[in-house]
């Protein structure tokens, strides 16, 4: 049986990546998912892609809920471990899965539901996409549960320092999407053609084995933090402070959402093709901040032991750490995506105009990796001290300024699509600049003055 990594001994970079590549395969692994999906759902055409890119928004939108209870678990798992408190890990550990049960329900409730007049926001025009649309939603609504409950067992372990524990269970899921994808969408042996609605069914059930993973998992580990009974009454004490520390999080992801559906809104203007550009090209360019998230994750758990074992100097040194080792990540993704823009937009798209189209957004967002790596790392670090909000305001305010910012240089620069572009990558810039600063001035600044943190 693995054992978890003591993050607050041995040599830091060492310890850092050892808990960070898995992480890193993780969040690799979902965005696999995503991409095996746009990479067959994409020979269906650029309807198919709008469509499965728009119903995702919501599954956005739903995932800044899941990280209520995900960094809830995370950040107090660690720092409870960190004190040596195996039962207080293990009471926010049930409490954030209690809570996480009870918004999934909810919220597969509203999808369901509402899902015709959710697609209808984005104002689509071509009933063949809207109907797609809202059949994907409603299968992907159907098996929510397991969509919400596979973030939080992740944040469980990756608090504890088990970072190969996920990782296996999402990589039995990923092939098990890959295999299903191509035969549920275009109908292979006995299976009909589904087509979208095949896309979403394989990734529910690959979703639905991952959480029979973790659950058989979890009953065969011996650590008290893992004892979970999910009917024990809950604390509303513990799931008020995982809210509390949880719910800027959740927010600055839930905006960035809504905001990138009032965007997407703008570039539907555009017509299918400018929708599935953004829908791969995001997917493309996750590469990037996936790589980035997983070392972030690290970097959180790494932050919020030391601090619960009150190793300040350590907590410096991991971030330094931290932040050039995802800053060369970044230069890497920048790289890739400036110098082979239109390869990479081609494995997913066979429209000559849609991959020009392409193109020119990855070369655009090119530009701007290094700095949302930066961005990235510096809210894992201040995630891991319990301080959520900082990173939070700045991400909702720089992400804010997409609105305005992209309405108004697609309209009256003549950049036209590029201009919504541009003002995504522009806002990256500013908001790793921003924490870059923010992090030094209240973290750093003091523990050189007073060798504290506090």
């Amino acid at each position: 049986m693995e054992r978890k990594i003591d993050l607050t001994k041995g040599d830091i970079l060492l310890t850092l990546t050892k808990l960070a590549i898995p992480i890193m395969g993780t969040s690799f692994m979902q965005m696999a998912y995503n991409l095996t999906d746009m990479f067959w759902v994409g020979r269906l055409g650029s309807d198919a892609v709008a469509a499965v890119g728009t119903a995702g928004f919501f599954m956005w939108f739903g995932f800044s809920l899941i990280l209520i209870s995900k960094s809830g678990a995370e950040v107090f798992v660690a720092q409870y471990l960190g004190r040596k408190d195996e039962e207080g890990a293990r009471d926010h550990a049930v409490s954030a899965i209690q809570l996480n049960l009870l918004i999934a329900a909810v919220y597969g409730m509203l999808i369901i539901i509402f899902r015709r007049q959710l697609i209808s926001f984005f104002r689509l025009g071509d009933q063949h996409v809207i109907d797609m649309a809202v059949a994907y939603l409603l299968v992907i609504g159907s098996g929510i549960f397991f969509n919400f409950m596979n973030p939080v067992f992740t944040g469980i372990f990756n608090g504890a320092g088990l970072s190969k524990v996920p990782f296996r269970f999402n990589f039995i899921g990923l092939v098990t999407n890959m295999v299903l994808d191509p035969v549920l969408i275009y109908g292979l042996g006995p299976f009909p053609e589904f087509g979208v609605i095949g896309a979403a069914v394989a990734t529910v059930s690959a979703q639905i084995l991952v959480t029979t993973l973790f659950s058989v998992h979890m009953r065969t580990r011996k650590e008290a933090y893992f004892r979970i009974n999910i009917f024990r009454k809950p604390s509303i004490q513990h799931i008020m402070k995982i809210i509390r520390l949880g719910l800027p999080i959740s927010l600055q992801n839930g905006f960035f959402a809504m905001i990138a559906m009032v965007v997407a809104r703008i570039i539907a203007v555009y017509g299918p093709e400018a929708i599935a550009v953004q829908k791969v090209g995001s997917q493309i360019e996750s590469l990037s901040w996936m790589t980035a998230g997983g070392f972030s994750t690290a970097l959180s758990a790494f932050v919020g032991q030391n601090y619960g074992a009150k190793e300040y100097e350590r907590i410096v040194k991991g971030y330094r750490s931290g932040v050039l080792a995802v800053s060369g990540l970044g230069l890497l993704s920048m790289i890739m995506l400036m110098v082979f823009p239109e390869q990479l937009f081609g494995i997913f798209i066979q429209e000559p105009e849609t991959i020009r189209m392409g193109a020119s957004y990855l070369w655009i967002l090119g530009l701007s990796q290094v700095f949302m790596s930066i961005e990235i790392s510096n809210q894992g670090a201040f995630n891991g001290l319990g301080r959520t909000k900082i990173p939070s305001y700045v991400g909702i305010f720089f992400n804010a300024l997409r609105i305005p910012g992209a309405y108004l240089l697609s309209t009256y620069t003549g950049l036209g699509l590029d201009g919504v572009w541009w003002t995504i990558s522009i806002s990256s810039v500013f908001k790793g600049l921003v924490l870059l600063a923010l992090f030094n001035i209240m973290v750093m600044k003091p523990y050189r003055a007073s060798g504290s943190i506090i």
